[in-house]
């Protein structure tokens, strides 16, 4: 199995003052970066205007609910939680120059919910070397949990452990005998493919067909023949919002329906439900949206009307997520108590055992398991909108 790298790309941070310890943090006795009497600074590097503002956007806002709300309520041991928000744009330099600037001008505390794949990859070796914690990153890259590392934790479910699950659940329960898969090409697609490579090699299976396309790719008919001709009666999918609809398009206008479509969260989005050609369309995700005529619990229903009365529209899964990875620091900051370092704040998470969030998922984290997630729920689109199926899914 190939292992993604962490890219280190030369000079990248500018060091202002080397840890003494960045395996466990790297805080001093006398000071902590991020920490003063009355605040704690987080930051985030995300796209807030680039092709996956979508998830940047919605995670950004989800993380200014929470701690908005615990600002209100006096903050945390006295001390109010400050947010520092860069725009990458979805592009590597942009996320260098943004993890320089929160490491050592804003001197952040740890950096919270990062949207991207390789916008993480490029700045989290040098972060770790500086002893900045990386939490709960926007992106279910198997380098988010592999190699562990002291300084990162997850709550994300990891693309190639959901392709592993949609193999197993389609081909046993669904009864799928031709597998094919068609993906990005790029590190995010790449993972994908291998969860499937490597789940089809355990089950004896071969995949009939592959195709590889470009990030900004918008024709697909060929590929789509291809696929049809090897007769797939199940595609794996490493895409995101944009390549999805137009996959799906241009299968439904070649007529081709007896095939299952399947991707992952990075291709869940209400604007795949409501597109016409999404009808079917399934997705493993660690959360599922809520509606708001679903049945909630009145904390969640409150979250919900809060978050359409502040931005003006319903909360999505990126919204679900930036929401759940604050509160994480909100509970953990309660336990590692007022004399706050960051090894007390990794401590306090790796104590969070058995945690059950607001929207009812359970995560658990140790001194050896900073994963967070083990399950997803396979969710399909009928109607316009998400349905969330009975199967709750390990891996």
């Amino acid at each position: 199995m190939r292992k993604l790298a962490i890219l280190a790309p030369l000079a990248l941070l500018a060091a202002c003052g080397a840890p003494e310890d960045p395996a466990s943090g790297g805080d001093s006795a006398m000071t902590v970066d991020g920490v003063t009497d009355t605040e704690v600074i987080f930051g985030t590097h995300t796209d807030l205007s680039g092709p996956i503002a979508i998830w940047g956007v919605g995670v950004v806002n989800g993380m200014r609910m929470r701690f908005e709300s615990a600002n209100a309520a006096g903050g945390v041991h006295g001390r109010q939680l400050r947010l520092i928000v860069e725009d990458t744009q979805y592009q590597v330099p942009r996320a260098i120059q943004a993890a320089n600037k929160l490491i050592n001008r804003d001197r952040i505390f740890a950096m919270l919910t990062a949207v991207g794949t390789p916008t993480n990859n490029a700045v989290m070796a040098q972060q770790f070397e500086q002893g900045v914690p990386n939490l709960f990153p926007g992106t279910g890259a198997r380098s988010m949990v592999e190699p562990f590392q002291k300084l990162m934790f997850a709550q994300h479910g990891i693309y190639y452990d959901e392709m592993r699950a949609a193999v197993k659940y389609f081909v046993e329960e669904r009864g799928k005998e031709t597998v094919c898969v068609m993906y990005q090409d790029t590190d995010y697609g790449i993972e994908i493919l291998e969860g499937v490579q490597d789940q089809t090699a355990v089950m004896g299976i071969e995949i009939a067909e592959t195709s590889a396309h470009k990030p900004d790719a918008t024709e697909f008919t060929a590929a789509i023949l291809r696929l049809r001709n090897a007769g797939c009666d199940l595609v794996l999918m490493g895409t995101v919002h944009r390549d999805t609809i137009l996959v799906l398009d241009s299968a439904r206008k070649m007529g081709w329906e007896d095939v299952a479509w399947v991707g992952n969260n990075a291709a869940y989005g209400q604007v795949i439900a409501e597109h016409e050609a999404g009808e079917g369309y399934y997705a493993f995700v660690h959360m599922a949206r809520v509606y708001p005529d679903d049945d909630m619990s009145p904390e969640v229903r409150a979250w919900f009307e809060g978050y359409v009365e502040r931005f003006g529209e319903e909360p999505g899964l990126p919204a679900m997520e930036g929401w759940r990875g604050a509160d994480l620091v909100v509970q953990a900051l309660e336990i590692a108590g007022r004399d706050l370092t960051r090894e007390k704040l990794i401590a306090a998470l790796e104590s969070m055992h058995d945690v059950t969030d607001m929207f009812g998922y359970h995560l658990s984290f140790g001194p050896d398991d900073h994963k967070g997630a083990s399950e997803s729920v396979l969710s399909v689109v009928r109607d316009g909108r998400w349905v969330t199926l009975a199967q709750r899914i390990s891996y």
